[in-house]
């Protein structure tokens, strides 16, 4: 990176190397002047131009504290020798849409993300970009882009909420909402009850509280180098935020004057990295999906199977729901993710050699970790929760190129019972919440994968309901759509190929016994593969539920979970072949 500094020395990195061109010279007159009608100075656009993007949105509150934060990131920015630019995308809000048809519009929403920002910043021609991220999508969704433009740029979380609290219940989190309305359903709830957990379980601003999706890939984002080790942790409303925007303001014109790229950082070392973080956290399935799409565009080699690999050797050290007791605030006030990266450099489970966006190795930045004395929430290297990790990747006759597990707070290991096969959520939730489902059933969804959906719907409705009735020691849920990160049980998803491909999982009857054996890393109907192949000759792709409009458009160029369902072109022959 020998480009010409814009103090003119020969050998610095040229810190306005993208903007100059479309605000330097005559001939760009009439771009400084539609800049300088809201406020710019011709001193403003002869510094660095920093895109400061977010996903502020009033559906939720994930995203709530957003516009907030990014002042204070811009004025960092300013205070450090650059001119911001803020920019505002969209958000879906998976605990408003969870059990409707709105929830399809979740995982599209990421890679609409990704290209919107994208989109701004190519058009615009940011130098930098800071991503303040919230609610689940946008974290990876920021990550794309970030990725695709490599331009110098820095990840921030906005923050996880603060606990609920209702008369004697502590801790509450959304999930505990969607476990009482199964509760409720079972007679086993009273409405004022439903109610008060409703009305106290979401207290503020914030992403959702336990290591769910949201808190996963954020500590995800530590853990590659994307974002400062310790930023994301702090939660939305501590007043410690503010000061973080203003440091990351400050971060990524530094990050700019260095030259180093996002893609400098995310190499496969980071993304191993950032696995162990997700299994030794307890983190969501979902992260699956997002490190593979990552890792696309970060043109690191990443497969689902590297999930197993990195879990397998990797122990459960937090004690964070949905599997444990405790939420993103109490793991701040332990140490933060800090202490959660120290205890696995320390333990050799994850590489502290590795770059980070600060300019500092993750060893270095860990090594400043301070733990709260006598803290319950991260345990020791020797004395961890589980000696494994908390995701596990199963293969079988039903699931070919594989499905995802959680097993983190669960100690069951073997499943065998008859299928109960649905074509779509709405079907399922009825007859759980109606009474349908007995003990030893496998709830089989499909249809709902990212094609088939589209959109790979989260099944949260379906198996808080199925946790709140009282039967989730007994059942078991698959389905080649997605689960919340809050989802607890013996929930297998990302069953692939989906069905609407032509997947196996199509070829499940009402009653075949199903199997799943966790230490053989198995899922399988008790069906011959001639009976499966025999059963597929009859099978007929689905006709779509959008023609037109984006959902159209992802179904179109959408791939397989075990892919990471990126979106890309002339995806048409990839269905075909394998629908045969």
């Amino acid at each position: 990176m020998s480009a010409q500094g814009t103090d003119g020395a020969a050998g610095a990195y040229d810190t306005r190397q993208v903007s100059r061109v479309q605000l330097e010279g005559r001939d760009r007159a009439p771009a400084r002047a539609m800049l300088k009608a809201i406020g710019f100075t011709d001193d403003d656009l002869r510094r660095p131009i920093v895109g400061v993007a977010h996903s502020w949105i009033e559906t939720m509150p994930c995203n709530w504290n957003q516009r907030k934060l990014a002042q204070q990131v811009k004025e960092g920015v300013r205070r450090a020798g650059g001119t911001p630019m803020e920019l505002n995308t969209v958000a879906i809000s998976d605990g408003v849409t969870m059990g409707t048809e709105g929830m399809k519009a979740s995982l599209i929403s990421r890679d609409l993300i990704a290209d919107s920002i994208e989109l701004v910043a190519r058009g615009h021609m940011f130098d930098a970009l800071v991503v303040i991220v919230g609610c689940d999508k946008t974290i990876p969704a920021g990550a794309m882009a970030l990725l695709r433009l490599n331009i110098p740029g820095v990840i921030l979380y906005s923050g996880s909420i603060q606990p609920g609290r209702y008369k004697e219940r502590s801790g509450l989190t959304i999930i505990e909402v969607f476990e009482a309305v199964g509760a409720h359903a079972a007679g086993k709830m009273d409405d004022e009850t439903l109610k008060g957990i409703e009305d106290n379980a979401c207290p503020g601003a914030g992403a959702c509280a336990g290591q769910y999706t949201a808190n996963t890939m954020a500590m995800a984002m530590e853990f590659m180098g994307l974002s400062p080790l310790g930023f994301n942790s702090v939660p939305a409303i501590d007043q410690r935020k503010d000061q973080i925007g203003e440091r990351t303001g400050e971060l990524v014109m530094d990050v700019l004057r260095r030259g180093l790229r996002p893609r400098d950082i995310a190499d496969r070392r980071s993304f191993e990295n950032a696995i162990a973080g997700v299994v030794a956290s307890g983190g969501s399935t979902n992260a699956v999906l997002h490190l593979l799409a990552m890792a696309h565009e970060a043109g690191v080699r990443l497969s689902i199977d590297d999930f197993d690999t990195i879990s397998a050797a990797t122990p459960l050290i937090c004690d964070l729901k949905p599997g444990g007791r405790y939420v993103a605030v109490d793991l701040d006030h332990a140490g933060g993710t800090p202490l959660v990266a120290k205890r696995l450099i320390d333990g050799g489970k994850i590489d502290g050699a590795a770059l980070t966006v600060t300019g500092k190795t993750l060893g270095a930045e860990a090594a400043s970790a301070q733990e709260t004395p006598g803290q319950p929430v991260v345990t020791s290297m020797e004395e961890p929760i589980k000696p494994t990790g908390g995701l596990v990747i199963l293969n079988g006759n039903i699931a070919p190129e594989g499905s995802v597990i959680k097993v983190a707070g669960y100690d069951k290991r073997y499943h065998q019972g008859p299928a109960r096969v649905f074509e779509r959520e709405e079907d399922a939730m009825r007859a759980v919440t109606g009474g349908q489902i007995k003990p030893n059933d496998v709830i089989v969804i499909r249809y709902e994968g990212p094609r088939g959906g589209p959109g790979m719907r989260e099944m949260l409705s379906v198996t808080g309901a199925v946790q709140g009735s009282g039967l989730g020691d007994s059942v078991v849920l698959l389905t080649d759509g997605r689960f919340s990160g809050g989802t607890h049980g013996f929930m297998i998803a990302h069953i692939a190929p989906e069905a609407a491909l032509g997947g196996p999982i199509a070829a499940v009857r009402e009653g075949d016994i199903i199997t799943i054996d966790i230490e053989k890393r198995l899922i399988e109907a008790d069906v011959t593969d001639a009976e499966i192949k025999q059963r597929m000759t009859s099978w007929k792709e689905p006709a779509p539920h959008y023609t037109n409009g984006v959902f159209a458009k992802y179904m179109a160029l959408v791939s397989s979970a075990s892919r990471g369902a990126i979106t890309q072109p002339n995806l048409h022959s990839v269905h075909a072949s394998v629908a045969e």
